[in-house]
C-alpha cells in the first residue's frame, strides 16, 4: 500500500500552552488542514463542494496523544480514507516528528452534508469520484 497523503507543519509558539507543549485543539486545526490539503490535491475545491450542494461534516474525533510537541518541531499530518459503503467515512491520521515518531493518532468519522436537505447525502464516494482528479488520494 502506498504511503497516505502527508502535508509538512511547523509548530509555532503561539500554538502552545503553558507547559510548552501544542495546545490540544491545535491537533484538530492540523488535521483539519492536512483534510483540506488532501481536496485541494485531489482537484477538489469548497467551491466546489458549494457547487454541487454539498459540504464535508465531522461527525466524531478521537485523538490520542502519544508525544509531546514543541515550538520549532516540524511535523508530518497524514490523511488516509476508508471507505465502508454508507452515508459516513472514516479518516486516518498521524501526526508524526520528521524522525518518525508518531506524536499523535487521529481518527474521525465524516460524511457529506445536502446543503439544503441539511441531511447526510447516501454516497459521499460517488461526490468523490465525480469531483475528483486523483481519486488515488481517497483510496477509491
Amino acid at each position: 500500500m502506498a504511503e497516505p497523503f502527508s502535508v509538512r507543519v511547523t509548530v509555532r509558539g503561539y500554538e502552545t500552552d503553558v507547559q510548552g507543549h501544542l495546545n490540544q485543539a491545535v491537533y484538530i486545526n492540523y488535521a483539519e488542514h492536512a483534510r483540506w490539503s488532501l481536496l485541494q490535491a485531489a482537484g477538489i475545491s469548497q467551491a466546489g463542494l458549494v457547487g454541487r450542494g454539498v459540504g464535508p461534516v465531522a461527525l466524531e474525533t478521537t485523538i490520542r496523544y502519544k508525544r509531546e510537541l514543541l515550538a520549532g518541531d516540524e511535523v508530518d499530518v497524514t490523511c488516509a480514507f476508508e471507505w465502508s459503503g454508507g452515508k459516513t467515512f472514516r479518516i486516518r491520521q498521524e501526526i508524526r516528528k520528521t524522525d518518525g515518531t508518531v506524536a499523535a493518532e487521529i481518527t474521525a468519522v465524516g460524511g457529506l452534508l445536502n446543503l439544503e436537505e441539511r441531511k447526510l447525502i447516501a454516497d459521499p464516494d460517488a461526490v468523490f469520484k465525480e469531483l475528483s482528479a486523483d481519486l488515488s488520494l481517497f483510496g477509491l
